[in-house]
């Protein structure tokens, strides 16, 4: 398989409701509707990004364009903002305005795990095979996912430095869980503030929060600015405190459930997820394909190795793909 191309990318992108919030959806390749059983053009795989938080579809852009190439353009590969975690375009509100409760709490965890198996059921028929590709906090609602409907055909889930246990306890847990579950609304009224500077000045506060990286994907820029989106920056916050309250004990039983469908990658220095993580799920599940970074990637990698990391699942994949 190939890593790149020089033909252009096909992207398609939108703005939905799902579950009654929000949503940004980034699709790459010709295939923009994928639930009617009835089309004979339907691919027999599905990549799907879970993103991590901020889960901002605009951060995977980069990413989803390099494994489509990667892929040699043979499926598609969709990236689903986490709900409320987008700057709705002009017209359209962060909560469709209707009358039915679609799901309760859909900016908390429970309802991002449900928010994402809702999109599925909706949009893509039942017949298509998946690869989950979850990164961070969107490892732990990918297993959720597994657990909660059995049915879906999850040919692979490639789990990319899951925060799927004791994120309090992990050394940035320790440090944002009293910013994030005692003083996140003080944050607010800054954001507020900030959100009417100009898009210029805006990116130039991206660029100098980001100015220790040699490289940083352009595409990280512009998708950062929707942080200063006071409802943007609340939903993202409300998740962040229920990932310290909640995810809590490793789902070992579903884990062992789907073992050879996983595939982990942990960081050396994951300050979300430390290496002794690595240590105690290698040692629990020695059979699994449990692998940890030897290049140094940051557990962000899609500020700076988006093309990289997914240089690398298409190597993994290749034989899954040859047997389809």
């Amino acid at each position: 398989m190939r890593s790149g191309s020089e033909e252009p990318v096909p992207l398609h992108e939108e703005f939905i409701y799902c579950c009654g919030a929000a949503t940004h959806v980034l699709k790459c390749g010709p295939w923009k509707d994928l639930s009617k059983d009835e089309s004979k053009n339907l691919p027999r795989l599905l990549f799907m990004i879970i993103p991590g938080n901020p889960g901002l579809a605009g951060y995977y852009r980069t990413f989803i364009q390099a494994l489509y190439c990667g892929l040699n353009q043979q499926y598609p590969v969709w990236v689903v903002s986490h709900a409320g975690h987008c700057k709705p375009p002009s017209g359209m509100e962060m909560i469709e305005d209707t009358d039915i409760k679609e799901l309760e709490d859909v900016f908390g965890l429970n309802g991002q795990v449900e928010h994402k198996l809702n999109f599925l059921r909706k949009n893509v028929s039942k017949d298509i095979k998946l690869v989950l590709i979850a990164h961070s906090i969107g490892c732990y609602i990918t297993l959720e996912m597994m657990k909660r409907a059995s049915e879906l055909q999850v040919l692979r889930s490639v789990l990319l430095f899951p925060t799927i246990e004791r994120m309090a306890q992990s050394p940035q847990g320790k440090l944002m869980t009293p910013l994030l579950c005692k003083l996140r609304y003080a944050l607010y009224m800054p954001v507020y503030l900030l959100s009417f500077l100009p898009e210029g000045v805006k990116a130039s506060l991206v660029r100098f929060a980001l100015r220790g990286m040699k490289t940083c994907d352009e595409s990280s820029i512009t998708t950062s600015i929707n942080l200063f989106s006071v409802d943007c920056i609340a939903n993202i916050l409300y998740m962040a405190s229920q990932e310290m309250m909640k995810v809590v004990e490793r789902d070992s039983t579903t884990i062992k459930q789907n073992l050879k469908k996983l595939i982990f990658y942990y960081g050396t220095g994951d300050s979300w997820c430390p290496q002794h993580y690595y240590d105690e799920i290698k040692m629990d599940f020695p059979d699994g394909d449990i692998r940890l970074c030897e290049k140094g990637l940051r557990h962000a990698f899609v500020l700076d190795a988006s093309k990289e990391m997914a240089a690398m699942i298409t190597d993994w994949l290749q034989d899954d793909l040859t047997k389809l």
